[in-house]
């Protein structure tokens, strides 16, 4: 399984041709307590970098952007009753939602994990 970043602060683990998303620590920790989640609808299909979904906290809001095209086969549920499960777990149990992947390639964009945390921690 490979882990990828978006400059947008998403993360995104494939396996096989579907992908899992959430947003990174370093998001998690600029937004604060995570209150609520807007989470896309299964089935439904989004092109690279369109606004998929919106988390909220204390602090602001902000969107979700799709890292890759695709179609939405999973949405995290347990996330959605719990939003703070993208604070206290964000790579793992806080994932967002999973999509199957409509073009592979669009993956050699997005930044490795070396990349991303130089990026993050410019920014």
């Amino acid at each position: 399984m490979t882990t990828k970043y978006t400059e947008d602060h998403e993360w995104i683990r494939v396996d096989g041709g579907v992908a899992t998303v959430g947003i990174t620590p370093h998001a998690q920790d600029a937004l604060g307590d995570v209150v609520f989640v807007d989470l896309p609808e299964v089935g439904k299909s989004f092109a690279q970098k369109e606004v998929a979904g919106v988390v909220e906290s204390v602090k602001a809001a902000a969107d979700v952007y799709m890292p890759i095209s695709g179609e939405v086969v999973e949405v995290n549920e347990a996330l959605r009753n719990d939003p703070s499960l993208a604070n206290s777990d964000p790579l793992d149990t806080g994932w967002f939602f999973k999509v199957k992947l409509s073009d592979a390639s669009q993956l050699d964009a997005l930044l490795d994990e070396t990349t991303y945390t130089a990026f993050s921690a410019a920014g």
